[in-house]
């Protein structure tokens, strides 16, 4: 893990949502730190000092809001509240308890991603989107791909795709989890990948070497050499 990935924690007491948000957060780069209720929630922060804290509104014990006011009160730490409420009164609850963001359940992982992202940039704790692999850069904040010094137009989700595998360089990635991480969801037509990648390959090999390589099987995999694991 970077320690340089801004850090999120999450507090939510369904767990299997607090576990799907996690792998998603870290899958994406960040250090991440769950809970399933309020308990000891001063020390979490103080020790793990989050860059953005997301909280469910309705908690055991002590609810989101609370857990909210203490991070206006005591930290910098933006919040984003989730809640299956989304009625005005209670968004503006959010709000006046210092929500930054405020997401209502059911959500994708991606529009979680993206607001995450979204509210680090806003606080100006989000780490670089320029990201190098070999000759290739991946700047995803400009949304601009240069290989060997010449530009290549891509389309905002292969940038969404490029900047996944590339920030993830070097591990091998499931169509899942791919799926998961650019499209937002998990069970569709892996073919959607494969057919990105395709082209991905196509745009970047004109001006070099594969970089994306398949590892059969399992997924790909972004890195200068071809994976030792039997691969095309």
């Amino acid at each position: 893990m970077d320690s340089d990935a801004a850090r999120v924690l999450v507090v939510e007491d369904d767990q299997v949502l607090r576990t799907c948000i996690e792998e998603g957060l870290v899958d994406a780069g960040y250090q991440v730190r769950s809970a399933s209720d309020g308990s000891g929630f001063a020390a979490v922060v103080e020790n793990f000092r989050p860059d953005v804290a997301v909280l469910d509104v309705m908690l055991p014990g002590s609810s989101g809001l609370t857990l909210a006011r203490h991070l206006r009160d005591h930290t910098q730490t933006s919040v984003l509240f989730l809640t299956a409420r989304d009625a005005v009164a209670d968004r503006l609850a959010g709000f006046d308890a210092g929500a930054d963001d405020y997401i209502v359940k059911p959500f994708v992982m991606a529009e979680l991603l993206a607001r995450t992202r979204a509210v680090l940039r806003r606080s100006g704790k989000l780490r670089s989107g320029r990201l190098q692999v070999a000759d290739l850069l991946v700047d995803e904040d400009a949304g601009e791909v240069i290989r060997a010094g010449r530009p290549i137009a891509v389309t905002a989700t292969e940038l969404r795709l490029l900047t996944y595998l590339a920030r993830n360089r070097g591990r091998v990635l499931s169509k899942t989890q791919i799926l998961t991480q650019v499209w937002g969801y998990e069970a569709y037509d892996p073919n959607l990948v494969e057919a990105y990648v395709s082209g991905l390959r196509r745009k970047l090999e004109a001006n070099g070497e594969r970089l994306i390589h398949t590892v059969r099987g399992v997924g790909y995999r972004m890195s200068e050499s071809t994976p030792r694991m039997r691969a095309s």
